[in-house]
């Protein structure tokens, strides 16, 4: 079955850096567009970043740009995120998604798979 599985997530000091992974299998990994997808409890998801199927392109969300880093492995099957200088206002469940059309990277509910999400705290 399909299957979006993140890792890396923890707890760190603001400045400091996190490297998420999100691991697929059960669909064709190279034929999609991955995101990266944030929530805060009690508020709406928020949309990161996207990279395309072959990782030559990519996007941010204003609040991260400069500071997150979208890759993919395809060989690996597997997604990244690095994550430097991070601030308490990226704490938040993060969570992988695949999107096969990629047509839209901002419509989230089009998103055709989703990881089960892992929790990133930036504290001091």
């Amino acid at each position: 079955q399909v299957q979006l599985v993140e890792s890396g997530g923890g707890s760190v000091q603001p400045g400091g850096s996190l490297r998420l992974s999100c691991t697929a299998s059960g669909f064709t990994f190279t034929n999609y567009w991955m995101h990266w997808v944030r929530q805060v409890p009690g508020k709406r998801l928020e949309w990161v970043s996207t990279i395309n199927t072959s990782g030559g392109y990519t996007i941010y969300a204003d609040s991260v740009t400069g500071r997150f880093f979208i890759s993919r492995d395809n060989a690996k099957n597997t997604l990244y995120l690095q994550m430097n200088s991070l601030q308490p206002e990226d704490t938040a469940v993060y969570y992988c998604a695949a999107d096969y059309s990629g047509s839209n990277y901002a419509a989230l509910n089009e998103y055709d798979y989703w990881g089960q999400g892992i929790q990133v705290t930036v504290s001091s």
